[in-house]
């Protein structure tokens, strides 16, 4: 029989910042350390991740603003960042002179605060070549999504007195021009949705108290959010409302000069743009214009100030396959850019518009990944290319479209390659789909199921998992470790087919894919249960939350980072409302369903399950750290073999600097070694 909330016993841990709660944290905390970091090669392993997240010759990746190339960097004598800038002949040097513009650290010692920087908004001057002053810089207590806005003089570089201040909340301002600008926050009562985030956007114009600015649009209480933005490409000025109604539900709005809002005519539920003249549409359904149906996934384009007219005059510039999938889109001053993943892999095409003549720019490595960049899409055809690999440094490269790009920066090889070999697989599961996965290993490696193997997978809100350089990968792939990573629905590998195939009901539709991989890693002998472990974070962290509980034969241990776990309670706390299209709303006949994949209710004492590591934050205003506190404390009255730790900062990222990174890195890389070898 379910429990109940009332009957619920370890509810009292929802209180995130009680005296008892946070006492309950740091004895766990506590006999965590005490196993994990008295390893003899803890203390190495952390301070060898630290080095490669401090690293000096890590990519500086910039954004250009007027004259410069702005970049947030952090650093050993710098946990908490620089805000820099330099010229670009500058930055294409292998060690550039940057001049730093704000040093958070310093900012923090002077105003006795934890910030952490969440980025800058700034105004580009209506004299496009002339100087840029005006900025809205974000920071955040200790990594939260909540976060406070403040105004900044660039070229006095101070924060403005009596400025734009934003107190303390979710929400943001941007600018409109240099007096007046959007902000969507929390107002007061009945301000907020019932996921947390803004009700209620207004303009709000300088020197004028924030309460007295004038009301643009008022969504309802069950919305996700609501906000707005203005548009400053010569020509084709426009402000535009946004509705999110659920996290594949929105609505776009015009609004024209006398204030009143037209509504752009797409489904809800399609992705929706407008660059110049023209109107982008991603439909996540099937849509049926003057009868032509476009599927889902596919990038329809019109011309906007016609569409807005009536005119349904459509073109259709990308359409899904069987293997391929729109991973974005972006624009130069000339040019659309489309990145298409096929089979996971991406290739970049150039359109140009208004023919959409189309031709190919650059293919992803065998097994890697490319994305692209504009530098300025206002000024130039000029971009910036990544390129990466799991066992290739990330290339930054830099060239005009149609042209050669040439390398401008690279990643140094932070761990040995040489005898590697990535390979890219595929398993069908248990209803016959057929599931990719990646796997990382040695290039003869023994087929003899004693690899210590950890598979890795996320599976959720249409995020897709490609081919990337990190290392830290190097602390498991040094020491003979096996490293997979699952293309499970739920995800975007495939586009919304791929997404829809596991919401709400089909839910564990991703979960016996994942175990399809896990299945084929121990047949095809590369591991065996007791030598397999799995890591997740957020949705991930559900996912093998749900692994751990459902399919315990397969596994030896568990990283369970940032987790959703009590399904019951998920949609009441914090940001959780916002997910019900995701998962379902379990105050409804859904909790059918929904109960199960919740871990925290199917957990039971007389059912061995593989060893589990917690790990979350404090400070995570976005899932909140009663799932995994609660599941801890469940498990641990039942006598199951769990370790917690809970880093008192880093919101949802669970770490707010490099520091804390590399520690909560080293606990999980420990714990996976020490039950899984």
């Amino acid at each position: 029989m379910t429990k109940t909330v009332e009957d619920d016993p370890h509810l009292w841990l929802e209180d995130v910042g009680g005296e008892k709660q946070l006492a309950w944290v740091r004895e766990r905390n506590e006999a965590t350390l005490a196993k994990l970091a008295s390893d003899p090669a803890f203390e190495p392993l952390r301070a060898k991740l630290l080095s490669i997240f401090d690293s000096d010759a890590k990519i500086p990746y910039v954004r250009k603003r007027g004259e410069y190339f702005y970049n947030f960097w952090t650093d050993a004598g710098h946990q908490r960042g620089l805000w820099r800038r330099t010229t670009f002949a500058e930055y294409k040097k292998d060690h550039p002179k940057w001049d730093v513009i704000v040093d958070v650290d310093a900012l923090n010692t002077a105003e006795k605060e934890n910030w952490v920087w969440h980025g800058a908004d700034c105004l580009r001057p209506k004299e496009r070549k002339g100087e840029w002053v005006h900025c809205l810089l974000s920071l955040s207590r200790g990594g939260a999504d909540a976060d406070v806005t403040r105004e900044f003089d660039l070229r006095k570089r101070v924060f403005v007195t009596n400025g734009f201040v934003r107190p303390e909340a979710k929400g943001g301002v941007s600018w409109i021009d240099e007096n007046t600008t959007y902000v969507s926050t929390d107002f007061g009562a009945n301000s907020m949705t019932s996921s947390g985030y803004p009700r209620i956007v207004k303009e709000w114009r300088r020197s004028q108290p924030m309460t007295e600015a004038k009301i643009v649009y008022e969504g309802q209480h069950d919305d996700l959010a609501v906000g707005a933005g203005h548009d400053d490409t010569p020509g084709f000025e426009r402000d535009f409302v946004t509705r999110s109604i659920a996290f594949y539900a929105n609505e776009l709005y015009l609004r024209t000069k006398d204030g009143s809002l037209v509504k752009v005519d797409v489904p809800d539920s399609a992705e929706k743009g407008v660059h110049e003249k023209w109107l982008t549409v991603t439909p996540r359904e099937p849509w049926t214009v003057n009868g032509t149906t476009y599927a889902p996934g596919s990038l329809v384009v019109a011309d906007f100030d016609a569409y807005m007219s009536g005119k349904r005059e459509l073109r259709a510039l990308f359409t899904p396959t069987e293997t391929t999938s729109l991973a974005g889109f972006s624009w130069t001053k000339s040019y659309m850019l489309l990145n298409v993943l096929d089979d996971v892999k991406n290739r970049i095409e150039v359109l140009t518009p208004g023919t959409w003549a189309q031709k190919p720019l650059a293919h992803a490595p065998a097994l890697g990944s490319v994305g692209v960049d504009p530098v300025d899409s206002e000024e130039s055809d000029d971009i910036f290319m990544t390129v990466t690999d799991y066992l290739t440094p990330t290339t930054l490269a830099f060239g005009r479209v149609g042209e050669k790009l040439a390398p401008i920066k690279q990643l140094p090889a932070f761990f040995e390659t040489k005898g590697l070999a990535v390979t890219q697989h595929f398993v069908a599961s248990k209803d016959g789909t057929r599931v990719p996965y990646f796997m990382v290993a040695k290039a003869d490696v023994a087929l003899n199921g004693e690899n210590p193997t950890v598979l890795y997978g996320y599976g959720g809100f249409e995020v897709p998992l490609t081919p990337g350089y990190s290392g830290a990968l190097g602390a498991w792939l040094g020491q003979g470790g096996v490293y997979v990573v699952a293309n499970i629905r739920g995800g975007g590998e495939y586009g919304p087919r791929w997404h829809q195939a596991a919401l709400k009901d089909k839910r564990f539709r991703a979960y016996e894919d994942f175990a399809a991989v896990a299945e084929d890693l121990i047949a095809r002998k590369v591991t065996s249960p007791k030598h397999l472990g799995i890591w997740g974070g957020s949705n991930g962290g559900l996912l093998v939350g749900n692994m751990a509980v459902n399919f315990p034969r397969l596994f030896g241990a568990v990283v369970c980072e940032v987790p959703l776990l009590d399904m019951k309670r998920y949609s009441k706390l914090l940001a959780g409302a916002s997910w019900m299209a995701e998962y379902g709303d379990p105050d409804t006949d859904d909790w059918k369903f929904i109960e199960t994949f919740s871990p925290y209710h199917n957990v039971k004492a007389d059912t061995t399950y593989p060893a589990i590591l917690f790990m979350t934050s404090t400070r995570d205003d976005r899932v909140h750290p009663g799932h995994a506190r609660k599941m801890m404390a469940r498990m641990q009255e039942q006598g199951h073999d769990v370790l917690y730790y809970e880093n008192i900062e880093g919101g949802h990222g669970g770490a707010a600097d490099n520091k804390q990174a590399a520690l909560m890195r080293a606990l999980a890389w420990t714990f996976l070694k020490q039950r899984l070898q």
